[in-house]
């Protein structure tokens, strides 16, 4: 087996179907090989949020092949840092690891102008993610 010689992050939110992927996505754009990054919910929709892809297309990342994903202890033990956002208890605590706890409004029923709004200071928040990693 190799050691990993990037942090891997995990974003967890409850359907892993907004936040949790926009924030894996620019931390991926952003990050740019730097870093890994996954994201998983604690109970996956069958899809992404329509408005959530779109707003992710206005600033040029492209979520359309992303699919929601199940949280799984493994995906937590395998992470360097994990960033919940709203999944309250559900996701599992491991000695060792870095937690963070983002404070967003959910993007689910929201229209797009709101949608901006989330997914900027999501963006804003990774920006900060990156110094503190790499």
């Amino acid at each position: 087996m190799t050691a990993r010689t990037t942090p891997m992050v995990l974003f967890v939110c409850v359907h892993n179907a907004g936040r949790s992927q926009m924030a894996a996505a620019f931390l991926a754009h952003h990050g740019a090989g730097r870093v890994e990054v996954r994201s998983a919910g604690s109970e996956p929709a069958d899809r992404l949020n329509p408005a959530v892809v779109e707003a992710m297309a206005e600033v040029g990342i492209d979520i359309t092949g992303e699919q929601p994903t199940l949280l799984s202890s493994d995906a937590v033990r395998e992470a360097d840092v994990v960033i919940t956002m709203g999944c309250g208890d559900a996701c599992p605590i491991f000695p060792g690891k870095r937690y963070e706890d983002w404070q967003l409004d959910d993007p689910a029923g929201q229209g797009l102008d709101a949608v901006r709004i989330i997914r900027d200071e999501i963006e804003a928040r990774i920006h900060g993610l990156i110094g503190s990693l790499v």
